[in-house]
Formats: structure tokens, C-alpha cells, sequence
């Protein structure tokens, strides 16, 4: 009876993981093999093996910009005051990058220019035609209708895909992204909503710009279209808001999310070249996951900027949870938190840069860092270090590893972070913005 129930506790183990690492792929046929097959080789090249160098670089656009804002802060505030009249407001690099243009609109690939941190370099569907979805419906994920966003994203071949007008999506299923696509929803308030998420999996170069997301739920699967020329068959969704899953060059940007089931952003299965910028999270409790194994150490090329994001009403805990990988959180506001800020198990990498930690009044909740699965004797050695951070209200973060390893990050590679006391103005934006044609966004 005990070898039975050995057995039978074992096959209920094996059941859990296998759509962990198919990410619910039901069949894994040839289609998906060959998909991976390529992802694998594009995340390969994707991992930079200098990666203090990619920090460097974005520091030195933030200070470039702050010091811009500064220099011109008689006119900047009159522009402020002005806004309504059609001024420019960005207040970061990225943003600086695109927001003044007031014709936007007719220059929306401009954006592709604009990705900063460990992304830099994706373009999306900039060498593609532009995709105007006009119908919020979702109601065939085996034959998509025309105008739809899932038939949009299926398309084999560079797409920009953009909303004739402001539409809720509640998805059926999951929505499976094909490679080289953004998916910008500037000029409409587009919710992703009350169905499954976005999935990007097995592939490269993706945008997703000013969505809502939000009440993400399971979806139990089935049989889905995920290209012009395959339908494959998928097990029960997680619930996540955006899951990303063995994929490289993947930006995130301008995100409202709040309130799915699982998480609302989880990065893992060796994906790399990824940042989440200028997003807003609030009302949930396991924001974001990065690595979803401690026995997967292919997540060691993980690579992930997190930048000018607010972190926050309602949130618990995992802004972000780290295993493996180099994460490089910078010029983040942490205002809310119920649990802890940032955590993670196997040793991964975390520089924390000029970010601003407000602790909850709860006396147990103050520290920002909270490791798992280790002794203190086992985390002392992980490299997680805090270099110009706002501490308030008693929040501290727990530093390890060698103080002395951080000076690879203060090299010829590296600028100084700008200082933390500056968060406020680089994430004043943060979230999904409400742009107008024929003015700055």
C-alpha cells in the first residue's frame, strides 16, 4: 500500500510538472519542437555576457535625460503647466524617446527605437505592414476571425498591430503570439479582461504597449489556433496576465495590470532580453515571477530590466521573485507591500539601482528582500545589492554576497545610478497613458 501510494503521490508530481515545462503545449509535436528548437538558438545569441555593460547604458540615458529636465526646468514646469495645451511631458529616457512627437500617431514604429535595458534592440512588427484590429470579439480560437486580435497575432509574418477604437477582449483561450508583432494599443483604452492572457512562448521580438490588463482567470484549453498553419492542443491556463515562456527580445511597456489569478507577468523557461518598463501594478498578491524552477538552471542567461514601474496598492509580495538570472531593477517606485518587495531562491543575480522603497507600517513587513529555500549560511554568497536606493518608513534591503564583487558595476562598464530621490518624476507616467492624435502623447 505504502509503495501504491509512493507511486501514485510520484505520477500526481509528474502530472504538476509536465505543463510546467510544456507550458500547457497538450501535444508537442513537430511545430513546437521546431519552435523551440529556434527560440533556444535566438535566446543563445540574445544573453549578453557582459551584462553590467547593458546597465551602464541604461544609466547613462537616465542621467542623460534627468540632466536634460534639469537644465531646463523653468521651461519644463511651464510645459507642465501648459500640458493641456499639447506639450511634451516625458520624464524618462524611454518616453523622451517618443511622446513629444504630436504626430505620434503616423509615426507609431518610432516606438521600435526606443527599448532601453537588457530589450534594447527589439523592434516588434517594425518591417511589417500595419494590423488594425476592429472587432473585440474572440468567440473562434480555432479559425480567428478577420480584424480580431488573435487573428492578428497568428500571422507568420511582421506585424504592428493597433485598435480602431477602445474595446474590452475577454479571451476564450489563451492568446498565442507569434513572433516579430507589437501589439500597441496608443489612441484606445484597450482592456485585456475577465478571460485568459497573453502567451509568449517559443519566440522573439515582441512589443506589448499600453494594454489594461486585468481579472485574468484559467481557461481550461483545448484545441487553439497558434499560427496561419498549425492548431495545436492546449491544457488549462494559469491565469496570468502576460507569461513569457522561452523567449528573447520581449518589451514590455506602459502596462496597467491588476487582479489575475496567477501572476500578472511571469518571465521564465530561459527566456532572456526582456524589460518591463513604465507599467503600473496594483491589487494583487504574486506580481511578477522570474524562474519557475530551483532545478532549471538554463534560467542562468535570464536577463530582465525592470524600470520606472510603480509597484502599488494592493500588492503582497514578488515585485519581483528571482531564481537563477542577472535582474537589474532600476529607478522603480515601491509605495505599497504587504509581504516583501523582492525575493528569490538559486542564487540568481538582483541589482537594485535607484529605486524608492516605502516600507508597510507592518514592523515584520520592513525589509524589501526576502530569500527562499536557503540558509543564511547558503544566501550569504548571492550577489544582491542595493546602490543608491530611498529607504522610507523603515523599509531596509538585506544585501549578500561579496562587497567587493560590486565594484565590477562601478567599473569603466558602469554610471553611477541617478539618485532615488527622482523616482517620482521618471515613473509620473507609469501605466497605460491616454494619448490623442495631433498632440504629444
Amino acid at each position: 500500500m505504502a509503495a501504491r501510494n509512493r507511486n501514485f503521490i510520484f505520477f500526481l508530481s509528474f502530472a504538476v510538472i509536465i505543463p510546467t515545462l510544456l507550458a500547457h503545449i497538450g501535444d508537442f509535436d513537430d511545430y513546437w519542437k521546431q519552435r523551440e528548437v529556434e527560440a533556444i538558438k535566438h535566446a543563445n545569441m540574445a544573453y549578453k555576457p557582459r551584462p553590467e555593460e547593458v546597465t551602464e547604458h541604461f544609466n547613462e540615458h537616465v542621467a542623460r535625460t534627468l540632466a536634460e529636465l534639469k537644465h531646463n526646468s523653468t521651461r519644463r514646469e511651464l510645459k507642465m503647466k501648459r500640458s493641456r495645451k499639447g506639450q511634451c511631458r516625458a520624464t524618462n529616457p524611454i518616453d523622451k524617446c517618443w511622446r513629444c512627437d504630436p504626430n505620434w500617431a503616423n509615426n507609431r514604429k518610432r516606438l521600435a527605437d526606443c527599448a532601453l535595458g537588457f530589450a534594447k534592440g527589439t523592434i516588434g512588427g517594425k518591417m511589417g505592414m500595419i494590423y488594425v484590429v476592429t472587432d473585440g470579439s474572440d468567440d473562434d480560437v480555432v479559425n480567428p476571425k478577420p480584424g480580431t486580435l488573435r487573428h492578428a497575432v497568428i500571422q507568420k509574418e511582421p506585424l504592428w498591430i493597433i485598435f480602431s477604437r477602445s474595446m474590452i477582449i475577454k479571451l476564450k483561450q489563451e492568446l498565442i503570439v507569434t513572433s516579430d508583432k507589437t501589439i500597441d494599443a496608443r489612441g484606445a483604452n484597450v482592456h485585456i479582461a475577465y478571460g485568459a492572457g497573453i502567451t509568449v512562448q517559443f519566440v522573439k521580438n515582441i512589443i506589448i504597449h499600453g494594454l489594461h490588463i486585468h481579472d485574468i482567470v484559467p481557461c481550461e484549453g483545448g484545441m487553439i489556433r497558434d499560427s496561419v498553419d498549425h492548431i495545436g492542443l492546449r491544457t488549462k491556463s494559469d491565469g496570468d496576465g502576460i507569461s513569457v515562456f522561452g523567449s528573447s527580445y520581449i518589451w514590455i511597456d506602459h502596462i496597467s495590470a491588476s487582479n489575475c489569478f496567477d501572476g500578472l507577468i511571469d518571465v521564465i523557461q530561459g527566456s532572456t532580453a526582456i524589460t518591463i518598463s513604465n507599467c503600473h501594478f496594483t491589487h494583487h498578491n504574486e506580481v511578477m515571477l522570474f524562474g519557475a524552477s530551483d532545478s532549471y538552471s538554463e534560467d542562468t542567461k535570464m536577463q530582465i530590466t525592470v524600470a520606472f514601474t510603480h509597484f502599488g496598492r494592493g500588492l503582497v509580495q514578488r515585485m519581483p521573485r528571482c531564481r537563477w538570472g542577472f535582474i537589474h531593477i532600476v529607478n522603480n517606485d515601491y509605495t505599497h507591500w504587504l509581504m516583501y518587495a523582492i525575493g528569490g531562491s538559486s542564487h540568481p543575480t538582483i541589482l537594485s539601482q535607484g529605486n524608492r522603497f516605502i516600507a508597510p507600517p507592518n514592523l515584520a513587513a520592513k525589509e524589501v528582500t526576502k530569500r527562499d529555500y536557503a540558509t543564511p549560511q547558503q544566501w550569504a554568497s548571492w550577489p544582491w545589492r542595493s546602490e543608491g536606493d530611498l529607504m522610507l518608513n523603515g523599509a531596509f534591503f538585506n544585501e549578500s554576497g561579496d562587497p567587493s564583487a560590486t565594484k565590477k558595476f562601478s567599473s569603466q562598464y558602469m554610471v553611477t545610478p541617478y539618485s532615488a530621490t527622482q523616482v517620482p518624476l521618471l515613473r509620473k507616467f507609469a501605466g497605460a497613458l491616454t494619448c490623442f492624435t495631433n498632440k504629444p502623447c
